[in-house]
């Protein structure tokens, strides 16, 4: 019987993973997803790519949130200077998709570096009013942008291509999106077994101790908003590629309050918890848009938004009372179960 799971040496501490079912599972997960647009429907692979530019986004989230215990509520703001970013330097000067993309990284990197300043003296509640403070101004120069973000009637973006090919939502795009995802959830992963990852987890346990086993809490603070704003940012870029029009209405505080709650139901601090956190929530909210088109033009049906936002809060607050772990925490003790069973320790 397996007892547990030591490191015998600073290698091993310092490896992804030492499972070899791990490894096979997650080969075969990426080898599904790269197959997914031969075997089912474009509706079914847009709604795919769509959960690919979301987990991106959430990982961004949970760089701030989840590993360095910073609440934000304002990274729709974020996502909104990524896209805009990208729309414009791609729609009026014609830059390439990938230098569109890490445009968008960087403008949000810029802003997350301007909204970390506060971060500095606030936490908690405070911080998290902030952040949204923030989405809100960045909502309203959107809407005051004049020519170059479109105003209130939005702004076009081209079509993605790639070497001076044009690339189909569905196809190669498709691709785009998922090298994204990876590339984001391997840099995530060397992140947080890193010397920088061991200095933000500092942070988030207890910032005071931190500061005197000499952790800079101003460095940390600053470069857990950048990057996290960056692969926010990122995310926006390949929204816009996406959606191809671009309108201030998408970014609201719901946005970011839904990708708060993904944190919470995957699991704060961990790339698997992020990662099941957005596809239990995305089908969530897929279903209640099922649920809502069903219903037609009806009282329930307008209401839409209001319902969205009390399910999320809904989420939130169940799985804080009953499994504050969230999904990876419920799968850890199933682990924990069939591996000792019958002992219960």
């Amino acid at each position: 019987m397996r007892s547990g799971n030591f490191k015998e040496n600073y290698r091993q501490l310092l490896a992804l993973t030492d499972s070899v079912p791990v490894i096979v599972w997650s080969l075969v997960l990426v080898a599904a997803i790269a197959l997914a647009p031969l075997l089912i429907g474009k509706y079914f692979v847009s709604l795919l790519l769509l959960l690919m530019i979301t987990a991106v986004g959430v990982l961004g989230l949970n760089i701030l949130t989840g590993t360095t215990g910073l609440i934000s509520l304002g990274h729709a703001g974020f996502l909104a200077v990524g896209a805009y970013a990208a729309g414009i330097v791609a729609g009026r000067y014609g830059w390439p998709m990938p230098a569109a993309l890490l445009a968008g990284g960087i403008a949000a990197a810029a802003a997350g570096l301007v909204v970390g300043v506060p971060s500095l003296r606030l936490k908690g509640l405070y911080l998290a009013i902030t952040t949204m403070a923030f989405a809100v101004i960045i909502n309203h120069l959107i809407l005051n942008g004049g020519e170059l973000t479109g105003g209130s009637e939005g702004l076009k973006v081209p079509q993605p291509a790639l070497l001076g090919q044009p690339l189909a939502a569905e196809g190669g795009y498709y691709y785009v999106v998922l090298a994204v995802l990876l590339l984001a959830v391997f840099a995530t992963l060397n992140l947080q077994r890193s010397r920088v990852g061991r200095a933000l987890m500092a942070i988030r346990e207890h910032d005071i101790a931190a500061r005197a086993m000499g952790v800079n809490l101003v460095r940390w603070r600053l470069l857990a908003f950048t990057v996290s704003a960056f692969y926010t940012g990122v995310a926006g870029a390949l929204l816009a590629f996406y959606t191809r029009y671009l309108n201030v209405d998408s970014f609201s505080l719901l946005v970011s309050i839904e990708a708060l709650s993904m944190l919470i139901v995957g699991g704060l601090g961990t790339v698997s918890g992020a990662l099941l956190g957005a596809v239990f929530i995305f089908v969530l909210n897929e279903g209640l848009g099922l649920l809502f088109s069903a219903l037609g033009s009806g009282a329930l049906s307008t209401a839409a938004f209001e319902i969205k936002g009390i399910v999320y809060g809904l989420a939130i607050v169940l799985f804080l009372r009953f499994e504050p772990d969230g999904l990876v925490g419920r799968w850890r003790d199933l682990k924990h179960y069939w591996t000792h069973w019958p002992f219960r320790y």
